[in-house]
């Protein structure tokens, strides 16, 4: 189910107008430079933009209209004249440096105009003007779900978020999180264990990894999916992109999980922004005294889906689908449940586990088998990912 939306979005404006001027926009440099001018002139924002681009088709014809056209147009008299200035000259010089970056580390850039910018994320009411990209954007990415969550995850909740992952990615669909600490790395590392696609969105510039030590996970995702940002070129990560970049991985997805989150963590954000974009909104309950579970159980209070399995997932979005996405996401979801099936054995001793560490004695006392069938299901499980062997030869559902 979803969420009672916080505000209602305001639609984008004249999207068949978008859509009809795509395909006589180029990316090329010459393409590129009026998106990067126009954005650059002080008191232009996203949604300016956004509806400028609509009303003239092009950056270029905005930067090019009379002052009596953009004030007819809903611009102040100080922003029309602040857009026939243009940017200054620092401005300029800058702008001049991004695309020289852009040019040597070989980022895709797609602006709002592009056939082959995402069209889901084009529906929102503010949908990212221009879109850096490293790795590959694909077709499948229209069956993504985001998951999300605390930062200062627990063995649990990592565990838990990394399973629902590793299974959603197995069944087809991409996983889009934000490549922070926490549950975002453990949703991205449950998706490139089952070979699947992920989706990393970024709130610093496209060439820089936040945080820095998770640059070799970042380099996994550009081989298996993508790495988007909105931000310029050499960006920080200010703490004012997150909340934006949070738009985003909503934007993106059918729906957000939210794995774990402390009330008033940035989890709830992207969870509140998913519910005014008509996103589902699904929560993992967590233990009351909990910190990281209070976050969660506010936002099932509140009317987000209560799930526990990916299938609890993939039965709320699949009947949403247009039948060509339904008909992908169900074949290949009968393809990970028979590559994931278990033996009778295998299963009791999946079953004798959980998140809480367990011995191999725990478990021969759990299920009654032998020594050699509970080590051999051990070691099947471990290959197959579906288990953790921690020191000491304890064992984890993964």
């Amino acid at each position: 189910m979803r969420m009672q939306s916080f505000s209602q979005p305001v639609g984008v404006d004249s999207s068949a107008e978008i859509a009809g001027a795509s395909s006589r926009q180029s990316m090329t440099r010459s393409g590129l430079e009026p998106w990067l001018r126009l954005r650059a002139i002080e008191g232009v924002g996203d949604l300016t933009i956004v509806r400028l681009v609509c009303a003239w088709h092009s950056p270029e014809a905005v930067l090019c209209a009379s002052r009596d056209e953009l004030i007819q147009n809903g611009c102040s008299p100080q922003l029309a004249d602040a857009i026939r200035r243009g940017p200054d000259s620092p401005a300029c010089r800058s702008i001049e440096r991004e695309l020289k970056a852009i040019e040597r580390e070989r980022i895709e850039v797609r602006s709002l105009l592009d056939p082959a910018y995402p069209a889901r994320l084009k529906m929102i009411a503010d949908p990212p003007p221009l879109l850096y990209i490293t790795g590959t954007l694909t077709d499948q990415d229209a069956l993504a779900v985001a998951i999300v969550g605390a930062r200062r995850a627990t063995a649990a909740g990592r565990a838990m978020t990394e399973e629902l992952s590793h299974d959603l990615a197995g069944a087809g669909m991409t996983v889009v999180s934000g490549l922070a600490r926490g549950v975002d790395a453990a949703a991205h590392r449950g998706a490139l264990a089952a070979q699947g696609r992920t989706i990393a969105v970024l709130g610093c510039g496209i060439d820089r990894t936040y945080p820095p030590e998770h640059e070799r996970l970042r380099r996994q995702i550009e081989e298996q999916g993508a790495i988007l940002s909105e931000v310029p070129m050499g960006a920080p990560p200010h703490s004012h992109h997150f909340p934006r970049r949070n738009r985003i991985i909503s934007g993106l997805s059918l729906g957000v999980i939210v794995t774990e989150a402390a009330i008033g963590s940035g989890s709830l954000i992207t969870a509140r922004l998913a519910a005014e974009q008509g996103r589902e909104v699904f929560a993992v309950p967590g233990f009351v005294k909990e910190d990281t579970s209070r976050g969660t159980n506010a936002l099932l209070k509140e009317g987000a889906a209560l799930i526990e399995r990916a299938q609890d997932v993939i039965g709320v979005v699949l009947p949403q689908l247009e039948p060509g996405l339904r008909l992908r996401l169900q074949s290949s979801h009968q393809k990970s449940e028979q590559r994931d099936h278990l033996g009778g054995e295998e299963q009791r001793v999946y079953d004798a586990l959980s998140y809480d560490p367990r011995t191999v004695d725990d478990v021969i006392a759990s299920t009654g088998l032998s020594v050699s069938v509970v080590m051999a299901s051990l070691l099947s499980l471990e290959l197959r990912q579906r288990v953790k062997q921690l020191p000491g030869q304890r064992y984890i559902q993964k």
